[in-house]
């Protein structure tokens, strides 16, 4: 792993950051089941707050001088997504669904930085308020014997391609999972969880309740916060090195799924000589 390129305005001075958007780590979403779930009762609440948290990291990106933002929706895989779109910032630009692969899931080498809000903790995370990697189902995800999650498996990517990721906010057990990862990134905490241990042992349903509990700041303090910590790491990226994160090849990516009552704990790995890109986006047997 190492923090290297100094953010330059290149793309003809464009200093264009592509925003990665999830929704359980927004300060209001209270459940999976009934706040970021599409037949939850207050899901349209939800994806109101994490459009507004999505713009508050936008103007503190403008005000640092970024000229360009991508907000990419990255809730509910191929399905109904998180962010209310009609209420972002007009001057960003917004995608929703990926390009064949998925990973890097539309980030290439015309970005100068990566950002993240309203990103939740990996599975198995003390402390953390809704964690998990993709679904409930997975017990830990792996990239030669690290253990990430949603927001690694992009870090990485951004790395490969020398992109550093300089910002992010979420829950603070995902904070201190983006800082160990990313040494020198700019986190905001906007809510704790209150549940400790793994929950290892939990089934996949009983693991998507478990972790419920968390003390959340108001919505208007949490947006406050990411606008300055946004504004804050655009600035200090022109001048310091870090961000980027890289592992040593050959890669070895490895999937472990909770058991479910009659169906055990799984296996699954996927490998590549030379890029962790081309291990993710590796088709295994199911």
């Amino acid at each position: 792993m190492g923090s290297m390129k100094l953010l330059k305005n290149g793309n003809g001075g464009r200093m264009k950051i592509f925003l990665m958007t999830d929704l359980e780590g927004v300060a209001g979403v209270i459940t999976y089941q009934g706040w970021a779930n599409a037949g939850g009762r207050y899901f349209e609440e939800s994806r109101a707050l994490l459009a507004m948290e999505a713009n508050a990291a936008v103007e503190g990106f403008f005000e640092a001088g970024a000229k360009e933002i991508v907000v990419a929706d990255g809730h509910g895989g191929n399905g109904f997504g998180g962010v209310k779109a009609s209420l972002l910032d007009r001057r960003a630009r917004f995608q929703r669904g990926w390009p064949p692969g998925p990973y890097p899931m539309g980030i290439d080498e015309s970005f100068d930085a990566v950002a993240f809000v309203g990103q939740h903790a990996k599975a198995g995370s003390e402390y953390a308020h809704i964690p998990h990697t993709q679904s409930f189902a997975i017990l830990d995800l792996s990239v030669n014997g690290v253990s990430i999650g949603e927001f690694g498996q992009v870090a990485l990517c951004a790395g490969e391609l020398g992109i550093p990721v300089i910002f992010g906010s979420g829950d603070r057990a995902f904070t201190m999972e983006a800082e160990k990862l990313v040494p020198g990134i700019e986190t905001v905490a906007v809510k704790e969880g209150l549940t400790p241990g793994s929950g290892n042992e939990c089934a996949p349903e009983a693991y998507g309740r478990r972790n419920n509990a968390a003390v959340h700041l108001h919505p208007e303090a949490a947006r406050e916060l990411i606008r300055d910590g946004a504004r804050k790491a655009l600035r200090r990226s022109k001048s310091e090195k870090f961000g980027i994160v890289r592992l040593t090849p050959p890669f070895e990516w490895v999937c472990l799924f909770r058991a479910d009552g009659d169906i055990p704990q799984k296996k699954v790995v996927k490998t590549h000589p030379s890029s962790v890109i081309g291990a993710m986006n590796r088709v295994y047997a199911k």
